[in-house]
């Protein structure tokens, strides 16, 4: 007998959240005022392409340096390696909630690779997932955590192929290197409010000027609060975040900024997990809903909650020698209890019924609790010798990492899919996980040498991983690598490349079974050529690699919560991207992205391609309009022998008015509203990808 569905309340908007934020604005704002009426007396600043660096603010869509190819700042047409820079006009302009929307038009990304998720910002490069740096220190080493808030993020750097030179944890695919948003000399304010579908409410403040009249003392808040609904019945995406930073610059040559960092989420899961029947494949009930819910309301969360400290400083002695260090302690925690269907048993025929609408469903409870220590120190040095000029590296780095936790998982009640009724949470008693502490150290020597236009790179590194899981032998692993790379700079803005890299990923913990993780090892050729033409806002590149690997990680194909590591692979592909300006009143960004992997461990299309517009307009002699559009393309695939997941064209488009300190947009991404499937795994479930989401923002800057 079926116990009737309980009565589950209709969400409400508390508004303590809001309430919080929006008491706080008006000592905002009086501050505020009070450092605009002080800025006012100080010289405008106004950043010019020769005044920009590798963290500033961009202003429009091509960056010219970043320091996430190097560790030094470095123009991007002297860096030999395909890197892609979005900035923030980008993603405000093509209305990103995240950082995973954010890289929907990004050369050599599959974007969305697991489809609406919570959890995580999944994507893929070169067919491998980058690892996620925040200011040039790892920010993730395990399956769970807190995503991060592209509001307080200035600049999204991705540097595409193995990158352990540098990093010594950076996968084959790449590094992901969020830039945070620093204080500034000139007073800023902002505020802003977004609603949406779902029931999206958001409000937002980004404060940042001179704290002094000298200037030597800088601060930046930065504060977001919102409640939402999603694409998934029954799961949230509420946020709560405050990050403020501090600069002293007592000189020229000396700067430290301090930050902080607090963020703490509410949501649910969003990942079905649901069988090819009934998604990508027929059903003779239909196809399940994308808002289809398959856990258990009041049991079902994904919270987490994280606090960080840490601080980026940098002094230059002489016009020769500079020292630089980044240190960040981070402290996180995540409470995850989710149930999910089984289709895996028998993905041909996952359903316990004739009529083919219910299936069994495990549970699965996970506690983790993070703690991170990580420091870099770098000594760059500009040295003359003969006709050529070096930049030289000299840095050390290290980071110490600890997880404890409490999990379970096991069977679950079964649920129909069509017609669900909530109600049976499973009873369960928590299990400690085995404490594991990974450490690494490492030292590396870079080598920039310009000889006329000629520009050869030279670096290496060794490192050394030790990982400790309580219960088990403490291993350790040691590697040397290295990074080599031509290019060759003409004056009329054309670079062409060639270069060869490597990467060493240590993986610390087990997987579900108590197996210790193997280090994921790479190498890779690359081929490619950069243009950006004197005095134009224009940047085209083209990248052909072939990238070799061992011990990746995979999905497991009998176990949605474990992942596998395989045997060798190799991906060969090419990546051609375009962005700046055509014209005075059109932007564009046009990217295209064909991908090999031999064998398919990773679902990935073979073509992909993406275009955005951007066109200023004025309307009755009144200034300040600009409409978009965008179109993104996914071409079909299969993993193993799951269907096809088909190709996908999704559109775009946005509507903004920027006039004085006012600025409105409207942002419609999936107009169309299209279903789709975004990955079928072998294992037997598929993905769905996201529907159609409508923003409409307001942000008031003074």
């Amino acid at each position: 007998m079926k116990h009737p569905s309980p009565a589950v309340p209709a969400r409400k908007v508390s508004p303590l959240t809001l309430a919080i934020v929006a008491a706080s604005l008006p000592s905002f704002a009086a501050q505020a005022q009070e450092n605009a009426n002080t800025a006012a007396t100080l010289p405008t600043v106004t950043i010019t392409g020769s005044q920009a660096t590798a963290t500033s603010p961009v202003y429009g869509y091509v960056p010219t340096r970043s320091a996430t190819g190097t560790k030094t700042d470095t123009p991007l047409l002297e860096t030999p390696q395909a890197i892609t820079v979005i900035p923030r006009d980008q993603f405000v302009d093509q209305g990103a909630q995240n950082v995973q929307d954010a890289l929907n038009y990004a050369a050599g990304v599959r974007p969305n690779a697991y489809g609406v998720d919570n959890r995580a910002d999944y994507v893929r490069v070169r067919g491998v997932e980058p690892v996620q740096y925040l200011d040039g220190l790892r920010q993730f080493f395990s399956y769970n955590n807190p995503r991060t808030e592209i509001y307080a993020l200035e600049r999204l750097e991705l540097l595409r192929g193995p990158s352990s030179m540098l990093y010594g944890q950076g996968s084959t695919g790449g590094v992901l290197n969020l830039v945070s948003k620093r204080p500034q000399p000139e007073a800023q304010h902002e505020i802003g409010v977004i609603l949406g579908n779902h029931n999206r409410k958001e409000i937002q403040a980004d404060l940042t000027g001179p704290v002094t009249e000298d200037g030597q003392w800088l601060y930046r808040i930065i504060a977001v609060a919102r409640e939402s609904d999603t694409q998934v019945q029954y799961a949230t995406d509420d946020r709560l975040l405050l990050a403020p930073s501090l600069t002293w610059q007592p000189s020229a040559a000396t700067s430290l900024t301090f930050q902080g960092y607090f963020q703490k989420d509410k949501a649910g899961t969003t990942q079905s997990f649901l069988p090819w029947q009934g998604t990508v494949s027929d059903n003779p009930n239909g196809q399940i809903p994308t808002r289809r819910f398959v856990s258990e309301p009041g049991f079902d969360a994904y919270d987490t909650e994280q606090f960080s400290v840490g601080w980026l400083f940098e002094h230059q002695f002489n016009d020769r020698w500079t020292v630089r260090q980044n240190f960040r302690n981070t402290i996180s925690k995540v409470d995850y209890k989710s149930l999910y269907p089984d289709s895996y048993w028998n993905p041909e025929a996952p359903y316990i019924d004739p009529e083919q609408t219910t299936l069994n469903r495990y549970f699965y409870v996970h506690k983790p609790r993070m703690r991170t220590l990580l420091v870099d120190q770098n000594l760059e040095g500009k040295l003359n010798w003969g006709q050529t000029e070096h930049t030289v590296l000299f840095g050390f780095d290290y980071s110490r990492y600890r997880e404890t936790g409490q999990e379970v998982s096991g069977m679950g009640s079964p649920l129909n899919v069509y017609h669900p009724i909530y109600g049976n949470i499973p009873e369960y008693d928590l299990a400690d996980t085995p404490k594991t502490v990974q450490q690494q150290m490492g030292f590396y020597a870079q080598d920039q040498m310009r000889y006329r236009n000629w520009i050869f790179l030279a670096g290496i590194r060794h490192d050394r991983a030790q990982t400790d899981i309580e219960g088990s032998d403490r291993e350790v692993d040691n590697a040397t690598t290295k990074r080599f790379g031509l290019l060759y700079a003409a004056d009329n803005g054309l670079s062409p490349y060639i270069s060869y890299s490597e990467s060493f990923t240590p993986i610390g913990g087990t997987d579900f079974y108590s197996n210790r993780w193997k280090p994921m090892r790479g190498k890779q050729w690359e081929l490619g050529l950069k243009y950006m033409p004197p005095n134009q806002d224009l940047q085209f590149t083209a990248a052909a690699y072939d990238l070799r690997e061992k011990n990746r990680q995979a999905p497991d194909p009998s176990n949605p919560n474990n992942q596998i590591q395989a045997g060798k692979t190799r991906t060969r592909g090419v990546e051609l991207e375009l962005r700046g300006s055509v014209t005075k009143q059109i932007d564009v960004i046009a990217n295209y992205i064909y991908t090999d992997i031999d064998p398919q461990l990773e679902p990935v299309p073979k073509h992909m391609a993406s275009l955005w517009g951007k066109y200023r307009f004025a309307v009755a002699n009144l200034s300040g309009f600009s409409a978009g559009a965008g179109v993104r393309y996914l071409g079909s695939f299969t993993d193993g022998n799951a269907p096809e997941t088909p190709s996908v064209t999704l559109f775009d488009a946005m509507l903004a008015y920027d006039s004085g300190p006012w600025r409105y947009a409207l942002n419609v991404n999936n107009i169309a509203d299209k279903t789709y499937e975004v990955t079928c795994l072998k294992r037997g479930d598929c993905f769905y990808g996201q529907r159609r989401t409508v923003t409409l923002s307001a942000a008031y800057r003074f």
